[in-house]
Parts: C-alpha cells; sequence; structure tokens
C-alpha cells in the first residue's frame, strides 16, 4: 500500500477516494478519525491519508492530478471566456455549444 494523499478536509480525502473507485482503484482511507484530535496531536499527525495499492499509485497519482489540457472557449450568449473543464457559463448559465 502507499499513501498518495493527506490533507485535513476530511471532505477532500473522500472526494479524491470516490474519484479513483469511479476509476476502478480501491482506495482505504486512514486517520479519519483523528482529524477530532486536533489541538492534542501534531498537525501531521491529524491529517486524513488516502491510500492504495502500491501497483495502482502511479495511475491514481495521475488521476488526481489531472489538467484539462483543453483551450479556453468563449460562450456564444454573452461573449465570457472560460476555461475548457467548464461546460457552462459562470457568467450566463448558458452551456457550451459543440
Amino acid at each position: 500500500m502507499k499513501r498518495i494523499y493527506s490533507s485535513h478536509n476530511l471532505v477532500a480525502v473522500h472526494h479524491a477516494k470516490n474519484v479513483l473507485e469511479a476509476e476502478g482503484i480501491p482506495a482505504v482511507v486512514k486517520n479519519e478519525i483523528l482529524s477530532s484530535a486536533m489541538g492534542e496531536l501534531p498537525p501531521a499527525e491529524c491529517q486524513a491519508e488516502l491510500w492504495v495499492r502500491a501497483a495502482e499509485a502511479d495511475r491514481a497519482e495521475r488521476i488526481l492530478r489531472y489538467e484539462n489540457k483543453g483551450t479556453p472557449w468563449r460562450c456564444t450568449a454573452c461573449g465570457e471566456t472560460s476555461e475548457p473543464q467548464f461546460t457552462q457559463c459562470w457568467r450566463c448559465g448558458a452551456y457550451r455549444s459543440k
């Protein structure tokens, strides 16, 4: 097993776990109960950790660090520019045309 992610934010750790499991990579969250000990233990000890099998660690890390390398797009309704990972304009709510 290999630790691939840790955070004080338990929601973020469980989100990362769900992302990996949606890609077929089983993951285990460790130390999630220790977050209640904040203030009593050193901060590094209180982080929830996400672990996967060592053989799948590289793929899991790539998935969690995924960067959308597409090009920004311009909304046809209002002209606002949005990054490629978004399918809806943040300004007017219109969906990206294909």
